[in-house]
């Protein structure tokens, strides 16, 4: 643990311990660039590391794909027995899609990455969230049934519905152990998951981490919107 030596003695500090997934670009590279100039200890989860990733001097993992279980032994190992303030499940993929000419494989691959990757990476890192610990799922607000009001992307929105519903599954679960949950929308950002469209993930981040910052028992498990309003289930 990093400490310094002041007048009189020792004196540890506790850093912050945040892992966020999917952190080679866009949404997850921005939160682990502001949670590590913040001063937090990040670890960044992804499948391969980029020089962006790279450059900001923080732990990575990489070789690990959340869509699949055979990562997570793997994930688990590499963690060890470090504890975890923050958990970000922020990977995630979207295949744009319209009745008619459904891809069938395309909607599970976006579950399996999208709904189960948040969920078996929690299982798999359990044992290293503790009393206090937050955990952080990326949703969607086209998951939200009461807000869809132009439908299209089925897989893409079944997906995100099926990851709210995990989390708040999640909730019940963990709130005997002290970890809160939140479930959180970054609103459209410009990636290269929607093309460019919509605020900079600079923005975006910003206002995520400000929600997590916010995250306790008494608001566990509720969904928001990244700007800091709650949104329909």
């Amino acid at each position: 643990m990093p400490w310094y030596e002041p007048l009189g003695g020792i004196l540890e500090l506790n850093l912050t311990t945040v892992v966020v997934t999917g952190c080679n670009r866009g949404i997850g590279l921005q939160l682990c660039g502001q949670f590590a100039e913040r001063g937090d200890d990040v670890i960044g989860i992804c499948r391969a590391p980029g020089d962006e990733l790279g450059a900001l001097g923080i732990r990575v993992i990489s070789d690990i794909d959340v869509g699949s279980g055979d990562s997570m032994p793997t994930l688990k190992a590499a963690i060890g027995d470090q504890h975890i303030d923050i958990l970000v499940n922020n990977a995630g993929i979207l295949h744009s899609d319209e009745l008619g000419s459904l891809d069938y494989e395309a909607m599970l691959e976006q579950y399996r990455v999208n709904a189960l990757g948040p969920l078996r990476v929690t299982e798999a890192l359990l044992e290293n969230l503790g009393h206090g610990s937050k955990l952080v799922i990326i949703t969607s607000r086209v998951g939200s049934i009461g807000d869809n009001s132009s439908g299209g992307y089925y897989g893409y929105r079944a997906s995100k519905t099926a990851v709210n519903q995990i989390g708040t599954n999640l909730k019940h679960d963990l709130t005997s152990r002290g970890i809160a949950v939140a479930l959180l929308h970054p609103g459209l950002v410009a990636t290269e998951m929607t093309g460019g469209q919509g605020i900079a993930p600079t923005e975006a981040a910003r206002g995520l981490i400000e929600r997590i910052d916010g995250l306790n028992l008494k608001n566990t498990g509720t969904f928001w919107h990244a700007e800091g309003y709650e949104l329909p289930w």
